[in-house]
């Protein structure tokens, strides 16, 4: 059975590459409450998102499972009653590309509030 929801292919696309750090400074500067974490290879941008309950956090997770899926880009998860601390790198480029960022905002936007 075929899945409905196709992971982006990356053998169609431009290789990611590893963003400079005048690149992610900016790209920071575009996010709120996402912080840079760890070094080298290591580095990521990580967000605590908190919830009321066990019930949203999971939602959240859930959603955030099919963006990862979609983008073919899986963060790491720390999942707890009332948040989910969110981190994202690109391990194929050591670093961070701008698939971290991008995704970044696609799970900030899951828990936007809508425009009045």
């Amino acid at each position: 059975m075929s899945s409905m929801f196709k992971p982006k292919d990356w053998k169609n696309l431009p290789p990611r590459k590893a963003l400079s750090a005048t690149e992610i400074v900016s790209g920071l500067a575009q996010l709120d409450g996402w912080k840079l974490t760890g070094d080298g290879a290591d580095v990521a941008i990580e967000k605590t998102f908190t919830f009321a309950n066990y019930f949203e956090t999971i939602a959240f997770v859930s959603a955030l499972a099919m963006v990862a899926h979609t983008q073919d880009h899986h963060p790491d998860l720390s999942v707890h009653y009332n948040r989910c601390v969110v981190r994202f790198n690109t391990h194929d480029v050591n670093g961070l590309s701008i698939t971290d960022f991008d995704c970044a905002r696609q799970a900030d936007a899951l828990v936007a509030s809508p425009a009045a």
